[in-house]
């Protein structure tokens, strides 16, 4: 079946992505409306019954996810729980779960016509949870600059030790113990902490963008 071409008028083999004669491209996605009641899916996808006239579409070859759109409420919601945790305003695992539900709420405020669900909400968590991390590591190094707090964590991670050299006294445990005891153990255990915490957040804040993608998504049904 043949259609005409968009650009030239042509006519046009169906399924064929570039107009032979003007070299336009011929796929086409429906442009949002919201009179029109069409959703449009965060991942590319696209919800709504009848379909509109070719005045009514643009011609494009694909719809990646805008990543540009994304890092701003992303970062946003980020900035939010890092500071709630260095501070000590927010637990740290309310923080986290809210930052993912925070990074889709602002998402959709600045896009009230794109529709997000459960994985594109994990998506925009994700992304909110590597902006946590990072944000949460320099804050939390400017605080222990600030307030002269290395210490205490030195003191905290010995004492952790000293705890598990008491629950594991046999002397297969010891070397390992003495280990943990040096600089370069102590070094090798904050590291090990901060590896595990980073991915604990994106973690976290993941399954708050689902959550938060799944709630605000009911709501758009209804």
């Amino acid at each position: 079946m043949e259609q005409p071409c968009h650009k030239c008028g042509q006519a046009v083999e169906e399924g064929v992505p570039f107009c032979p004669h003007c070299s336009a491209p011929q796929i086409r996605v429906v442009v949002a409306e919201a009179a029109q009641g069409v959703a449009v899916q965060a991942d590319g996808a696209y919800a709504g019954s009848g379909a509109l006239p070719a005045s009514r579409t643009v011609p494009v070859l694909a719809l990646p996810m805008e990543w540009s759109q994304v890092v701003k409420p992303c970062a946003l919601a980020a900035l939010i729980a890092a500071v709630a945790m260095v501070l000590g305003l927010m637990v740290p695992l309310i923080a986290v779960l809210g930052a993912g539900f925070l990074a889709v709420a602002f998402y959709r405020r600045n896009h009230p016509h794109v529709a997000v669900r459960a994985g594109s909400g994990a998506r925009l968590g994700a992304v909110c949870g590597v902006f946590c991390s990072g944000m949460t590591a320099i804050l939390g190094a400017l605080r222990v600059a600030i307030l002269h707090e290395g210490n205490a964590i030195r003191n905290w991670i010995l004492d952790q030790v000293r705890q598990t050299a008491v629950r594991f006294p046999g002397p297969q445990s010891q070397p390992g113990l003495e280990f943990m005891r040096s600089p370069v153990g102590l070094m090798f255990m904050l590291a090990f902490l901060l590896v595990a915490g980073a991915v604990l957040l994106v973690l976290l804040s993941t399954l708050g963008g689902a959550l938060g993608g799944a709630l605000l998504g009911r709501r758009d049904k209804n």
